[in-house]
């Protein structure tokens, strides 16, 4: 079953992210308590990704049978290029989407970042939003994700879990 969360994606502001973290706390208990033990796939894109991003940190340890996908994520914490736009403009944008990191416990995460500013300041900042919004195919099936992938993709290329 495909869940939705809802929260205000058209700014990109951390009240409307910590609003989309706890609407997603709220459907994955919910969901737990219908059917507790069942495997939960995360799939997030930009503003989305910071969401998964900052709930899997947060929840990681209370939760099991967890994944997520992360495309796009402005809180990417680089190596190769550089950490995602939560860096450089976090703190104008305000907590949680302050900082970056690449702490996600024990929950097994794929990150994707294609030649994107938003997830790679080191990309060309000319190319924003054209390389955001046509770098990534607009059909993502989260079922073609492993769902204990601890991977990334970056700009052409795959990297292992110990990226």
């Amino acid at each position: 079953m495909t869940q939705h969360v809802g929260y205000d994606a058209r700014f990109p502001t951390g009240a409307n992210a910590r609003t989309g973290v706890n609407e997603l706390n709220r459907l994955v208990r919910d969901q737990r308590a219908a059917c507790p033990g069942q495997h939960v796939k995360m799939m997030g894109y930009s503003l989305g990704a910071a969401v998964v991003h900052t709930w899997v940190t947060e929840n990681w340890q209370t939760f099991d049978n967890v994944n997520a996908v992360l495309i796009a994520d402005p809180k990417r914490q680089g190596p190769p290029g550089a950490n995602g736009s939560g860096e450089p403009f976090g703190g104008v944008i305000g907590f949680p989407l302050a900082g970056t990191d690449r702490f996600f416990g024990n929950v097994p995460v794929k990150t994707v970042c294609n030649w994107d500013y938003i997830c790679d300041a080191s990309a060309d900042p000319t190319q924003y939003p054209k390389a955001h919004m046509e770098n990534y195919p607009s059909d993502w099936d989260g079922n073609h994700h492993s769902d204990n992938a601890n991977e990334m993709w970056f700009n052409g290329a795959w990297h292992p879990a110990n990226w």
